[in-house]
């Protein structure tokens, strides 16, 4: 696990199969990852929380319980600078090999601002 990951997290961009998430939605969500715990918050209420892990090699694992991802292994990769996050999540269940949504495989991309 990486503690520097630890924090609260805007989205400033998101992407679901290439399509862009509305401004709008990102501005009322945010995520929180501590010590291997993440919560989904949308307009300050939990809307998806569970455990997450971190590998060196780039690649993360959600593991939701409570909410709509609750019960579900969701494998992802990620890239990390400084207070700059990036995520694109497997949600069919297969792990992502580069940050683009575009192609049809569930995949979700989210870029976010430490806050």
């Amino acid at each position: 696990m990486s503690p520097s990951l630890d924090g609260r997290w805007q989205p400033v961009y998101a992407e679901m199969d290439g399509e862009e998430a509305p401004k709008m939605m990102l501005d009322k969500m945010e995520i929180e990852l501590v010590g291997g715990e993440y919560a989904v918050r949308f307009g300050g209420v939990t809307a998806d929380q569970g455990t997450y892990t971190v590998e060196a090699d780039g690649h993360l694992t959600l593991a939701g319980m409570i909410g709509p991802n609750a019960g579900k292994s969701i494998p992802g990769i990620y890239k990390f600078a400084g207070d700059t996050l990036s995520i694109c999540y497997g949600l069919g269940g297969v792990r992502p090999k580069k940050f683009d949504t575009r192609g049809g495989e569930q995949l979700y991309l989210a870029n976010y601002q430490r806050k």
